[in-house]
């Protein structure tokens, strides 16, 4: 059944068109997605869904007595309010359930004002409120920044349980998979609508853009055809022969499928000495409550750390002392004079709504040294998608992720050997995340970041630290799938007395591959051929070079190190493939 439906709808801001006669339709059950790159109108197709905006042509029909919630970025409160009223919004029946979902989100201070309330914390009031006073239709602008990981699992089962529409703009790729049944992607102002979730839409976008390909060859092998005919220059023509010179133009004015803009980033690195950060029993306390308590650690070169844990545990503070901002009140830490920290922060410092973006990176650097050569930073600015139009721009112009995109560019034309990562998800579409990861995956330096995108973690890190009760940090190999695969064991090793006794037999568990061993899985064959032709080359260039001595003795340390790699290779090759066969047995 039909709710909601945007008809031909066309919108724009000055010059810059972002969409244009799109038609979308709201189902009964649906539980839509709207993504794209930052600056293509999706929190402007929001707004227009819920009503707080009109398009410039086209319109909005819905089914009669049908009511929308809509959760903005960035909402505004009333002064002097409690946390709880604000929530329950007249509705003083529904206090318990207000309640509820306040603890959920990590609001247990009903009666405080929220007038002091962080920005995060105003995100999820509003969010809380939005969710207790339940519409047909729910418009969401990002509901998973500033919630924690296990407030999004939360909310996830929530909203699967909703009986009614949700349309929401998210980046939360995991989120994306399991809550939604639709996904609308916003492409050089057209709507695509894929009826799937995250994983189906990756599949079906892959096949609409390869017939895309086909049909534009299909087409350029046609118009070859025709100018040939056409130059032959047949006599005569008639009635038949004037068509077919019709379709040749017309062929000729069809312009093939544009290539997707992708943002480019180039690996900026500066040199790292052999000492690097290491925090030597710190502690931090504020207002009698203990954040972190003697905790050590020496972080290793080109190491991937996660941090994670409640809003509020201290994670952003564990980055301040790692990044020498502020100082732990007991224990010390030392940074190695090396290293060039990157620190990339929630709140986009230093930034002008009314300095133009090529001054605003310019103050950075006029040239950066990448591995292609030397670039400017106009063109840098360019591959981050930004045309020379935006870039003469005021900053206040962008939308919220175009600067969250612009601020990420100017952390990495420092050159930083470290980069210090607080919640580098929010805001960023999900084509620059995409290459923010293959960007870490070359990065030769440390990452350490705070992060509540589970898959972001997956991708990136292969140590997470945990803030647990007391201001203690735990540590866990691998990402966060493997965090909760781990926490889940240690939660479930319950003292022997206070086991219940279970006659039934117990079930085996079901051996799978973490992310990593899958991903390792599925190149490691290519890896170990990399490998040996590389050693194949290398006793080529030994024979070759067997009189000189210095070149000779590098190319043997060479060749001692990529046997070396190929060992270990081998072994891991030999346990995947062991686990793949048992894992292949269970099913």
């Amino acid at each position: 059944m039909n709710i909601l439906t945007v008809q031909q709808a066309t919108k724009g801001y000055g010059d810059r068109i972002l969409f244009e006669n799109i038609t979308l339709g709201l189902n009964k059950g649906d539980k839509v997605g709207i993504i794209g790159i930052n600056g293509t109108g999706k929190s402007t197709l929001l707004k227009i869904i819920a009503g707080i905006e009109e398009a410039d042509s086209g319109n909005v029909v819905m089914a009669k007595n049908t009511t929308i919630s809509y959760l903005p970025q960035n909402p505004i409160f009333p002064k002097g309010e409690t946390i709880l009223r604000y929530v329950m919004d007249g509705n003083f029946e529904k206090e318990g359930e207000a309640k509820s979902i306040l603890m959920k989100l990590g609001l247990p201070d009903y009666e405080g004002k929220t007038d002091y309330l962080s920005g995060g914390q105003k995100k999820r009031a509003a969010l809380a409120r939005i969710l207790v006073n339940s519409a047909d239709v729910l418009v969401l602008d990002e509901p998973t920044n500033h919630i924690d990981n296990e407030m999004a699992k939360w909310l996830e089962d929530y909203l699967n349980q909703f009986k009614g529409i949700l349309v929401m703009v998210t980046h939360d790729r995991y989120f994306l998979d399991r809550v939604t049944n639709k996904i609308v992607e916003i492409d050089d102002k057209t709507l695509y609508t894929y009826e799937t979730n995250y994983s189906g839409f990756l599949e079906l976008k892959e096949q609409r853009e390869n017939m895309e390909i086909a049909s534009e060859q299909k087409r350029r092998s046609i118009l070859r055809t025709e100018l040939e005919w056409a130059k032959r220059g047949v006599r005569g023509r008639g009635t038949k022969q004037q068509a077919r010179l019709d379709r040749l133009e017309e062929l000729k004015n069809q312009s093939g499928p544009e290539e997707e803009t992708k943002v480019v980033m180039s690996s900026i690195t500066s040199r790292m000495g052999k000492k690097t950060i290491e925090l030597k029993n710190i502690s931090q306390s504020y207002e009698g409550r203990t954040f972190i308590k003697d905790f050590s650690y020496l972080v290793l070169k080109n190491e991937r750390i996660g941090i994670i844990g409640p809003n509020g545990c201290g994670k952003t503070t564990l980055l301040q002392i790692l990044n020498g901002r502020i100082q732990p009140e007991e224990g010390s830490v030392e940074i190695g004079d090396t290293i060039n920290i990157g620190y990339f922060t929630q709140e986009s410092e230093g930034m002008n709504p009314n300095q133009r973006v090529i001054d605003y990176v310019k103050e950075t650097a006029e040239y950066i040294a990448v591995p292609e050569g030397r670039i400017s930073a106009s063109k840098m600015l360019e591959r981050f998608l930004f045309t020379p139009d935006m870039q003469y721009a005021p900053i206040g112009k962008l939308s919220g992720g175009e600067q969250r995109r612009l601020y990420l560019l100017k952390i990495l034309m420092e050159s930083p050997n470290v980069l210090i990562l607080d919640e580098p998800t929010n805001d960023l579409d999900i084509a620059t995340l995409t290459i923010l990861e293959d960007y870490l995956d070359r990065f030769e330096g440390i990452v350490i970041t705070v992060s509540h995108d589970r898959y972001f973690l997956d991708r990136v890190v292969d140590r997470i630290f945990a803030f647990e009760e007391d201001g203690n940090i735990r540590q866990y190999e691998g990402g966060y799938s493997d965090y909760l695969s781990k926490r889940m064991i240690v939660e479930e090793e319950i003292p022997k007395e206070k086991k219940k006794k279970n006659y039934q037999k117990p079930r085996e568990k079901k051996l799978k591959f973490t992310f990593k061993e899958q991903k390792e899985f599925e190149t490691i064959d290519d890896d170990i051929e990399q490998l040996e032709l590389r050693l194949e080359e290398l006793d080529s260039q030994i024979e070759r070079t067997a009189t000189d001595f210095i070149k000779l003795n590098e190319l043997m340390e060479e060749k001692k190190a990529v046997e070396e790699k190929l060992e270990k290779k081998m072994e891991r090759w030999e346990y995947l493939n062991e686990l793949a066969e048992k894992i292949a047995a269970q099913s």
